[in-house]
């Protein structure tokens, strides 16, 4: 009796081959459809190109400010990081000396101007006196040498009488020339008067040198601002020039960055940007491009930049790290692609992988604008093309299918 039951050799070698088929139709269909890869589609908007850099706030100038006198301190009425007024009171120095010195020098003025009213009241009057006294004098040697004369004339007195008659008269006129010498220096445009204006003069001066030294004991705040910082303390024995606090005036904030020098062509004064300190980054405020510094930093290759911020948010304190975002151009409905998609991007024949019938096809293109992960594609692709996301992974020509990426969501 013969068995027709098949042997189980022969169906394994059946359950093979159907394997084997189905394998190769897989693996024919994957090949056709190519291998999955992440896709990018060129996409049409609104696109502004910025220039991303990091820095501090800074005032346009700090005061540091500092005793003009050597000095103990008395008196620190303010605290650091609070604010102030013009003229405020910031640091108070011992003034028993000074104010000695102030009475002392004032004391001396009284002085001057009653040498001053001595002349007036009494040298001058007392000199006019005189002078009135050596002209009656002087008259009456004249009138003596007069009769003297006509005495002689009839021969009742000898030569030596008529002598000494002139002599006498000479004595008063020298006496008289000498009193009018000494009235003339007490009037208005005489040496003494002159010499005791001078004297006034150079006391009053001397005590207003001393009210401004005790002055300097009181040290008041020049401008209104914050006080960034305090080097002093109550007792502490203080020389001039040193400095004791930094005053950070209020008014005008400027944001002070690094820009890569490769960006400094895009940059101009007046172009607007977004700023945000990194402790409060929610808050953005609006800055302008004030300064661009016209030397490069040699070791990091950086331009220093200034920025206004005319409406800076009250949170924004001095040297605070702060993320600007520089407006450098602005294109409407311009044609995009993310630079990942691109290869050789900074040279001067930038291409993509574009996907065409399922195949990665190389396409050359021209680029404009690049910034926050995109370009400004000007030549070489239209809206809609699908690119591969990264073309380093996948040679030309392979075939390929779409697997979306996130890197293609509208910025």
């Amino acid at each position: 009796m013969t068995d027709s039951t098949p042997k189980p050799p022969h169906r394994l070698r059946i359950a093979v081959v159907l394997l084997a088929v189905l394998l190769a139709a897989g693996l024919a269909t994957r090949w056709w459809r190519g291998s999955p890869v992440a896709i990018d589609t060129v996409q049409r908007r609104d696109f502004v190109q910025t220039v991303v850099a990091s820095g501090h706030v800074e005032a346009p100038h700090r005061v540091d400010i500092g005793a003009q006198i050597t000095g103990t301190v008395r008196r620190v009425p303010v605290t650091e990081g609070q604010s102030v007024g013009a003229g405020d009171l910031l640091v108070e120095l011992e003034s028993s000396e000074l104010n000695a010195a102030v009475h002392q020098a004032d004391v001396a003025v009284l002085q001057a101007r009653a040498r001053l009213r001595q002349l007036q009241e009494v040298q001058g009057p007392v000199a006019a006196q005189t002078l009135r006294q050596a002209q009656a004098s002087l008259d009456n040697a004249r009138a003596a040498q007069q009769r003297s004369e006509a005495l002689r004339g009839q021969g009742f007195i000898g030569e030596a009488a008529l002598d000494d008659a002139r002599k006498a008269t000479e004595l008063a006129d020298a006496q008289m020339r000498s009193t009018q010498k000494q009235l003339d220096t007490t009037g208005p445009s005489g040496s003494d008067r002159a010499l005791a204006l001078a004297n006034v003069e150079s006391a009053v001066a001397s005590a207003q040198a001393a009210r401004a030294r005790a002055g300097y004991a009181f040290i008041n705040a020049p401008v209104a601002g914050t006080l960034i910082g305090r080097n002093v303390e109550v007792g502490d024995v203080v020389q001039a020039g040193k400095v004791l606090m930094t005053l950070s005036p209020t008014g005008r904030t400027q944001l002070v960055v690094a820009i890569d020098e490769k960006n400094l062509s895009l940059l101009a004064l007046g172009q607007h940007a977004l700023a945000s300190a990194d402790a409060y980054p929610q808050q953005r405020f609006a800055v302008e491009l004030a300064y661009i510094n016209p030397g490069v930093n040699v070791l990091t290759g950086a331009v220093e930049v200034k920025l206004d911020a005319s409406s800076p948010p009250p949170t924004l304190r001095q040297d605070m790290t702060v993320s600007v975002d520089i407006e450098v151009a602005r294109r409407p409905q311009a044609l995009l692609v993310p630079t990942s998609a691109v290869r050789d991007a900074g040279s001067a024949s930038p291409w993509v992988l574009r996907v065409e019938a399922g195949r990665a096809v190389r396409r050359v293109v021209r680029l404009g604008l690049r910034s926050g992960g995109f370009a400004e594609v000007l030549d070489g692709l239209g809206e809609g093309d699908a690119v591969v996301s990264a073309p380093a992974a996948t040679a030309e020509g392979a075939r390929v299918r779409a697997a979306p990426s996130p890197a293609s969501a509208p910025a």
